[in-house]
């Protein structure tokens, strides 16, 4: 099994940042994609920054040249940027992985996993 845990969410006034973390922890072989999604009140979820395990990233529209995702790949751990906040980016932020896992010393997989979110408050 694996759990994916987010921190560093919290309340910022307009035009502040944060930076979210997301540690994966369990039977880990490697991991291939993480991302990061949100979730606004009422809204649907939605991708907000993407990272393979090569580095090649991509981002929703809305939050290019504000966000940027990152991994440290020896510590299975993504973080998010986030800068320039602007009230739209309130949300329940979630992070997401695409697990090799190791199951009686043999890589099997992908299975994905889901964090339980952290919650991120813009103020105007």
């Amino acid at each position: 099994q694996v759990q994916l845990v987010e921190s560093g969410g919290g309340l910022v006034q307009a035009g502040g940042s944060l930076r979210l973390s997301c540690a994966a922890s369990g039977s880990i072989y490697s991991i291939n994609r993480m991302g990061w999604y949100r979730q606004a009140p009422g809204k649907q979820r939605e991708l907000v920054a993407g990272i393979t395990s090569g580095g090649s990233t991509n981002y929703a529209d809305s939050v290019k040249g504000r966000f940027t995702i990152s991994r440290d790949n020896a510590k299975n751990t993504g973080y998010l940027q986030m800068n320039s906040l602007k009230p739209e980016d309130t949300a329940v932020y979630y992070c997401n992985a695409e697990v090799m896992q190791l199951y009686r010393g043999v890589p099997s997989g992908p299975r994905e996993y889901w964090g339980k979110g952290t919650l991120v408050t813009v103020s105007s």
